[in-house]
């Protein structure tokens, strides 16, 4: 094989005309002492459980009913092996994403977090600071307790996701007051037409609105840097907190016994509202949700700008398919569409798999939450720099200076390991 042909290089350049890219990752001496022993995303984990009271950690890092969707969101990427080319020059590697106008120093970005500021002070915050500092996007939730219009003033790129509901009207007032903040981009999302059983919040003591029974007290009191540094300090600076976005109106405050979520007429979403949320909204579309090809392709006929495949982290329907095995079949039809693809994502090497897949772009939710949880946007930022140096480390021993260059042809499926 002549050796052009043996370089993962296009036609007509190679691996000097890349902009060259420094990676994110610090020296260790330069790293704070409480976060040397975070040194992978599921560190980030194994230190929130011991930080946090049971009941929050459990409503992030639980699924529904037996757990089948949380854990085959995973496994999926245990299914295939990479095949690396050797004796390329990588030596001028990126990791830069382009992405609906946007360059991104990295291919993935927050997915949404609901409750995110009663897990860590200000949670919604300090993920827009870390990744503005760090120049990936950063999805704000419905479901946040901080209002849209202040996260939007501390990160002007990010995206804002919508729990919709089947009644026009009420999407319309919504859509307006997203566009009057200044988002560019929407996510609705498809896949909470009614709330996932989640078994583990009732065990656990955790509910919405929140109930101070004994376990509950006893949890809280057992963690005092949650209690004083999350609670406290939330109700002395900003008062109780409320569900700020549901709706174009404030919504009902977290731990009022007298009111409820409003989930109300998300059973009565269907694709004619995305056709009039389409028509109404002058920015990028995206719906998050999707697992049928089905889906996908009424979505692209609706005129969406991408698409999000996801198992909701494992937290709406149990043994749902995960998002990287429909991910082939989905990819080969996606057309213009962006393909953004989370659930089950924890390495680099997951983040190249799914590109490799013909995924365009990776969310990842639970391992920058703890992270927020445990040091603010500083350890955020540490995360995602974890994150970034594996994808930079990996791209050299696949063999390969852009993200563009990964196919099929870089992975091998296995059998599953038992």
């Amino acid at each position: 094989m002549p050796i052009q042909a043996m370089n993962s290089q296009p036609a007509g350049a190679d691996a000097r005309s890349i902009p060259a890219q420094t990676s994110l990752a610090r020296p260790a001496a330069s790293i704070p002492f409480s976060f040397r022993d975070l040194l992978a995303l599921d560190d980030f984990e194994r230190h929130a459980r011991r930080r946090l009271p049971r009941m929050i950690f459990q409503y992030v890092s639980g699924g529904v009913e037996t757990g089948s969707s949380m854990r085959a969101g995973m496994a999926a990427y245990q299914d295939y092996r990479f095949l690396p080319r050797m004796m390329v020059d990588t030596s001028a590697r990126t990791s830069r994403v382009d992405l609906f106008g946007e360059t991104y120093s990295a291919p993935f970005g927050v997915a949404p977090l609901g409750g995110a500021a009663f897990v860590a002070y200000r949670g919604d915050i300090v993920l827009a600071e870390a990744a503005r500092q760090i120049n990936v996007p950063m999805i704000l939730s419905a479901s946040s307790l901080i209002k849209l219009e202040d996260v939007h003033r501390a990160n002007s790129k990010a995206w804002f996701q919508a729990y919709i509901p089947g009644d026009q009207d009420r999407i319309d007032r919504l859509l307006r007051r997203v566009a009057a903040s200044g988002y560019q981009t929407l996510v609705v999302t498809a896949d909470t037409p009614v709330l996932g059983n989640r078994e583990h919040n009732t065990r656990s003591g955790f509910s919405m609105p929140i109930r101070i029974t004994p376990k509950v007290a006893w949890q809280s009191a057992t963690h005092p840097r949650w209690l004083l540094g999350v609670v406290a300090r939330t109700f002395l600076r900003h008062g109780a907190p409320h569900f700020e976005n549901t709706e174009a109106e404030r919504g009902p405050p977290m731990m009022s016994q007298g009111s409820v979520r409003n989930t109300i007429a998300r059973d009565k979403l269907s694709w004619s509202h995305l056709q009039a949320i389409r028509r109404q909204w002058q920015g990028k579309l995206l719906v998050k949700g999707l697992l049928s090809p089905a889906d996908v392709a009424i979505a692209r006929e609706c005129g969406t700008d991408g698409i999000i495949l996801s198992s909701h982290g494992g937290r709406q329907l149990d043994h749902a398919v995960a998002p990287l095995d429909v991910l082939p079949e989905i990819a080969q039809h996606k057309g213009s569409m962006k393909v953004i693809v989370d659930s089950g994502i924890r390495r680099g090497t997951d983040v190249l798999k799914a590109l490799a897949l013909g995924g365009d772009f990776v969310l990842l939710g639970r391992p920058f939450l703890y992270a927020a949880a445990l040091g603010g946007a500083d350890c955020v930022v540490h995360a995602m720099r974890i994150l970034q140096d594996e994808i930079m480390r990996d791209m050299a021993l696949i063999g390969v200076n852009r993200l563009s260059e990964l196919t099929p042809d870089h992975l091998r499926r296995v059998a599953r390991e038992a």
